[in-house]
């Protein structure tokens, strides 16, 4: 029987996992807790919701976060009353602001023993303030067939809420009586008799219908003028048909696409003969940058993360056209944006069949040989360093992980890294990231989410790893594999690169605080396999050949001093030398 009519709290909580189940959940994380034994109990004996117990809230959220992330559907995410919530905070705004879908179910004490001092209680109500797309308390648990429809309406609500018209955050606070326990009510064996689960169940379905309207744009006029297309921030749901639909733009309008690493453009690049994968080296040239002002800017989602671009947009102050489905603003900059709500997907297929590619243009034609000549340099330098240069790593993964390897990619200099130095290639990997708010919260316990069930690697700095070493608690539980690389620089390298490192007396200690961690033990304490990278070489062989299960931590020992010192020296020089323009 799908519905456990042992007693009400049963029946209500099987009435939600079964209702999460029909619209398309396949994954629950539990957080223990007492309060929240009868939704634990639904969950876990669902034949087809995966649950996975983990002890630390904050770890648990990321880990779902992770997921949700990989699969594109809502993950549930439960814990007991009082704090315990609060400890997903972090990775609700991270879902807010990157639009991934999270179900959370806090459990809480009925009304009677709130604002009385009954432990382990709070105010738990709108909790996450502002930021769900959808909240409400649910009623108490009631043996009745009519609060049984309320209850699969509200839940059916949740699923489709979290996921349109914008991906997001849904919270439901479920209050519950004693027993919590499975405890049987044998005064519950009537109304068993009357339910009959195909008649309730029969209109909860996964598919959920939305409409599109024709999309109208000055396409012609966009033939007419010089422009570039931005590849931004994007996790689509199928890689190829978005690069595909980007690249369609880009020939027939002639314009060059500046592909952020943290897209998956740079992973499909022959669909797409003129990207550009190296613009935050040649913005640099104010000369380069000046000549290279177009008529307009068309943006695919969220600005790349290099600061040289969004100034160079900010300088210029050109007609700007956003392609995002989201309402969010996209401008940061605050400039002439014309926001279209579409994808890019949808955009393209609203286009005349009949359109043919523009032939190549002057101005495209420059992009495209400054771009050979840039990412020639790169490369060609990035080749021959031996030491143990922090922005090799993103450079050396791109070119050795195996195709479509999923890979998350830590805040501070791993995505700046990456956007400097990731190679285009043909191998379909899948960048993930957590760029909504930009925090190191929970990047284990995310790429692990990303990676269960799958082959997956995280490239990180030491603090985001030692921010998160709970994750590893996670452990246990995880299917797949997760390959960890992470820089150890002893301290914060993104601060190296900021005024504030000219200001000594404080700079250590309070910015670039290193922790003098052994990264070896650490792995030891929790049972992780642990190699420290000695040469590009190992490392690249390492890559090359993913493991199907466990985690693994690969070290790369820096010196954050010398290698912001490089970046600094010699970003602008890789698109130097160049006098066609």
């Amino acid at each position: 029987m799908i519905v456990d009519f042992r007693n009400t709290n049963t029946i209500w909580a099987s009435v939600i996992a079964e209702t999460f189940h029909r619209c398309g959940m396949t994954m629950a994380i539990i957080c223990p807790g007492s309060r929240s034994t009868p939704l634990t109990v639904a969950f876990a004996n669902h034949p087809h919701i995966e649950t996975i117990p983990i002890q630390d809230e904050r770890s648990a959220a990321f880990f779902a976060l992770g997921k949700a992330k990989k699969t594109g559907l809502p993950t549930a995410l439960i814990c007991t009353s009082g704090t315990a919530g609060a400890n997903f905070y972090p990775a609700v705004i991270e879902a807010k602001e990157s639009c991934i879908p999270l179900i959370i179910l806090t459990a809480d004490r009925p009304a009677e023993l709130r604002h009385c001092h009954a432990g382990q209680t709070i105010d738990q109500v709108k909790l996450y303030g502002n930021l769900p797309n959808w909240q409400c308390e649910l009623a108490l648990p009631e043996a009745d067939i009519g609060m049984l429809c309320y209850l699969r309406q509200n839940i059916v609500q949740a699923w489709e809420q979290s996921l349109f018209p914008i991906p997001g955050v849904i919270h439901l606070n479920l209050p519950f009586r004693k027993p919590l326990a499975p405890i049987v009510q044998p005064e519950l064996a009537q109304l068993k008799t009357k339910f009959v689960a195909k008649d309730f169940f029969s209109a909860v379905t996964s598919s959920v219908l939305i409409s599109s309207s024709h999309i109208t744009v000055p396409i012609d006029n966009w033939r007419q003028k010089s422009g570039i297309i931005i590849a931004g921030l994007a996790q689509p749901k199928d890689p190829q048909a978005y690069c595909q639909a980007i690249a369609f733009l880009s020939k027939l309008l002639s314009f060059p696409v500046l592909g952020e690493a943290l897209s998956p453009i740079r992973n499909y690049a022959d669909l797409n003969p003129y990207l550009i994968s190296t613009y935050d080296s040649i913005l640099r040239h104010a000369k380069i940058a000046k000549e290279f002002v177009p008529d307009i800017v068309i943006q695919l989602g969220e600005l790349p993360t290099s600061k040289q671009l969004r100034q160079w947009i900010n300088d210029i102050d050109v007609e700007r056209w956003v392609i995002d489905s989201r309402y969010d603003n996209f401008d940061p900059l605050h400039g002439r944006t014309i926001h279209l709500h579409s994808s890019i997907e949808q955009f393209v297929s609203s286009l005349d069949s009949n359109l043919k590619p523009s032939s190549l243009s002057q101005y495209c034609q420059k992009w495209s040989e400054k771009e050979a000549h840039t990412r020639k340099k790169i490369d060609g330098h990035l080749h021959y360093i031996d030491t143990l240069y922090e922005g090799k790593a993103a450079w050396l993964i791109s070119r050795s992980l195996p195709s479509t390897t999923p890979i998350f990619l830590a805040n501070s200099m791993s995505v700046r890294n990456a956007e400097y130095f990731w190679q285009p290639n043909n191998n379909k990997i899948v960048p993930y990231f957590s760029r909504g708010a930009n925090g190191i919260d929970g990047t284990l316990s995310t790429a692990l989410g990303i990676a269960h069930q799958d082959r997956g690697v995280l490239l990180t700095g030491d603090l985001a790893l030692l921010h998160d070493t709970n994750g590893f608690l996670i452990s246990r539980k995880f299917k797949g594999h997760l390959t960890i690389v992470v820089i150890n620089n002893n301290g914060g390298g993104i601060f190296e690169m900021l005024p504030i490192a000219d200001y000594s007396a404080k700079f250590e200690e309070y910015f670039a605080t290193p922790q003098s961690i052994d990264i070896g033990k650490l792995c030891l304490v929790y049972g992780v396999e642990y190699q420290t990278i000695t040469s590009w070489q190992q490392l690249e062989r390492l890559l090359k050949n993913i493991p199907s299960k466990g985690i693994r931590v690969l070290e790369i020992i820096c010196d954050r001093t010398i290698d912001a010192a490089w970046l600094k020296n010699n970003l602008s020089k890789f698109s130097s030398g160049y006098h066609n323009l």
